[in-house]
């Protein structure tokens, strides 16, 4: 399904990853303890539309409730450390030391966001990705309390729409990701979705960081009767 080059030897730049996936491209490592990286260009491609983002009504619920303080951008290393532990179904990462250098220049520079659900002082779940003009590449997810994840994606979903962005990029589309409306798509397609949003100027922190779930709530459904 996805093909990918040999092993990379020199050393990546995060000016080259941002041109990889302005041309349709993401990295990947074999494994964390390979040193090497190899680029990916998979011939179906996951995406999750955002005039179709589902939220099941229990979720809802939980996000209306704010029993997670959610955060942006306030701890990289921490995110990008929960997602490469392993945790039930998931023994290996591919997060090796050359992808925590990249995103960590990328997060320095301001490409590179997390979205972080906080509970009683610990981070209980999060995900990370790119952003690039109207797109947003995302990279990785993980859960340590019920739900913790999905909201955070529900406030990234709510993000992207008010800060202009056209594009999430999933990579993969997973089951879990499914239930939320990601789907499949052929490499043409997405290299139009993408270059479409290249052309856009969005801005990550237009939605407030503090918003709550109410407001993101509230961000959703006016996206969605809009839409209609």
């Amino acid at each position: 399904m996805a093909g990918h080059s040999d092993d990379i030897v020199m050393e990546i730049t995060p000016q080259v990853l941002l041109k990889a996936y302005a041309c349709g491209l993401f990295p990947m490592a074999e494994s964390a303890e390979d040193a090497g990286l190899f680029w990916l260009e998979p011939e179906r491609r996951g995406v999750l539309p955002l005039d179709s983002f589902h939220l099941p009504r229990r979720l809802r619920r939980t996000i209306r409730s704010d029993i997670f303080e959610i955060r942006i951008s306030t701890d990289f290393q921490a995110v990008i450390d929960a997602c490469a532990a392993p945790m039930p179904g998931r023994r290996k990462t591919w997060i090796n030391r050359e992808i925590r250098r990249l995103y960590g220049e990328l997060f320095d520079m301001g490409y590179c966001h997390t979205v972080e659900a906080w509970q009683d002082g610990k981070l209980v779940g999060g995900l990370y990705g790119v952003a690039l003009n109207g797109a947003f590449f995302g990279e990785s997810m993980f859960t340590r309390s019920t739900d913790a994840s999905k909201v955070c994606l529900a406030h990234l979903v709510a993000r992207m729409v008010v800060g202009g962005y056209s594009l999430l990029d999933t990579q993969f589309v997973t089951d879990h990701l499914s239930k939320f409306g990601a789907i499949e798509v052929p490499q043409a397609e997405y290299n139009r979705l993408l270059n479409e949003a290249l052309q856009l100027e969005g801005d990550f922190l237009t939605f407030p960081t503090n918003a709550t779930g109410a407001d993101v709530l509230d961000v959703l459904e006016k996206w969605h009767r809009e839409d209609r």
